[in-house]
């Protein structure tokens, strides 16, 4: 077979064939993100992501659990339900509001 002198001038367009794969894993990067931000939207959740401090509270099959954000810290505290008894003072009072919110008002 002979190679004629057009066709030596003209490089190898083909390319490399691992160029494809290099794509491939940053559309997997792409896809996971997005997976990752609609998980924590069907949560109502993406607070999170976005708000410095949030309190959070969840209602779980084992009771209530409360979600709080300070800064880059994440804590959550899990309420057993459990009744206490005993004596102390009043610090406050708890108030739900129309749209479901609870407000902690301190005690003066």
């Amino acid at each position: 077979m002979r190679v004629t002198p057009r066709a030596q001038r003209h490089a190898d367009r083909a390319g490399d064939p691992l160029d494809g794969l290099v794509n491939m894993f940053d559309l997997g990067l792409v896809l996971a993100v997005a997976f990752l931000l609609a998980a924590l939207q069907s949560l109502d959740i993406t607070d999170l992501l976005t708000k410095r401090d949030i309190t959070l509270v969840r209602q779980t099959p084992s009771g209530q659990a409360i979600i709080v954000k300070r800064g880059e810290q994440l804590r959550t505290l899990r309420l057993s339900g459990q009744r206490t008894a005993g004596s102390g003072a009043r610090v406050g009072s708890v108030f739900r509001l129309a749209d479901g919110r609870l407000v902690y008002v301190t005690g003066r």
